[in-house]
């Protein structure tokens, strides 16, 4: 039977990525990290619950990857570059083979980052996984959610949709083929975080975030914040290639409330129209402007033909959601 330290010991301490901003990892009471001189040290702690956000019987890759890759989401919403995380494990057991396939999808994402794990915690409970990033950028130029300006357009990256899309064939809501739920489902489960744009995206957006509980209540993030309105596009938003082919109604519901999309929403004066669609080259990314951000409060939801479009909808909320 593994102990906890032979558990961090075998899965979690030997992968050590080099990196002179971590001056100590694993192994002390304390990781200590070496900030660049000149930069800021963004953190931001996301927590994922067996049941709750994710099927108990979840691929443990898939998983490794998810857990790592929605908090990196965070980090490029801001704008920020990964340096390190912690990890806090609740296991109901220790399972070699479950143990294995996590930390490989877990690390083959922190290397893709140059991520390093250098601390965090075990214990036997419920699984439950939570996860601290620390990234840098450069003071003043983080992307934040009070700083959309009116006129500013409103973009997304990627597309939307297909993540809520796996979760309605999953829950037999509609009835998907294999092929087609396969395919939806990958976002679901391993979503891409969009570092490379949030930095690209430095000095040319104002407001930014990522969209985890769905855009319609993301989105009135920023408008909060930023004590500002918007007027919504809502049939230029790009569904996700399974979801394309759905219904209209479902397309529109999927977009705005879906959850688990992690793509970035964003705000930018007109003027940064071209550099832009030249960052989304840049990163491979694509990006579409979907609306615009105005003086009069509150969410204006339009059609392809300008006229308002009233749809029952809000986003995922953990306590007002059985």
């Amino acid at each position: 039977m593994l102990s906890e330290f032979d558990l961090i010991k075998r899965y979690f301490a030997q992968h050590t990525v080099s990196d002179p901003r971590i001056a100590l990892g694993i192994g002390d009471d304390c990781a200590l990290i070496n900030p660049t001189p000149g930069m800021q040290l963004a953190i931001s702690t996301d927590m994922l619950v067996s049941g709750r956000h994710f099927f108990p019987d979840a691929d443990p890759v898939m998983l490794g990857h998810k857990c790592l890759a929605v908090n990196l989401s965070d980090l490029a919403a801001m704008g920020a570059m990964p340096v390190a995380f912690t990890l806090a494990l609740s296991l109901p057991e220790a399972n070699p083979d479950w143990l294995e396939k996590f930390s490989h999808g877990l690390f083959a994402l922190a290397d893709q980052h140059q991520c390093s794990l250098i601390g965090g915690d075990t214990t036997k409970g419920p699984l439950n996984i939570c996860i601290t990033v620390f990234g840098e950028l450069p003071p003043g130029s983080a992307l934040r959610r009070d700083a959309a300006q009116v006129g500013d357009d409103i973009w997304v990256s990627g597309t939307l949709g297909d993540a809520r899309l796996a979760l309605a064939g999953y829950w037999k809501e509609i009835k998907l083929e294999a092929a087609e739920h396969s395919q939806a489902a990958q976002r679901m489960h391993q979503p891409t975080p969009r570092i490379a744009l949030g930095m690209a995206l430095r000095g040319i957006a104002n407001a930014a975030l990522d969209i985890s509980d769905g855009l319609i209540g993301d989105l009135g993030h920023i408008l909060e914040r930023s004590d500002v309105g918007a007027s919504l596009h809502i049939d230029s938003l790009p569904a996700g290639p399974v979801l394309s082919q759905q219904p209209l109604a479902k397309r529109r519901e999927f977009t705005l409330a879906g959850g688990d999309d992690y793509e970035l929403c964003f705000t930018a004066p007109p003027a940064q129209r071209a550099a832009v669609i030249a960052a989304g080259l840049a990163c491979a990314t694509a990006v579409t402007r979907i609306g615009c951000i105005e003086q009069q409060k509150g969410l204006r939801l339009l059609d392809d033909f300008g006229q308002p479009v009233s749809l029952p909808l809000s986003s995922f909320d953990h306590f007002a959601t059985p």
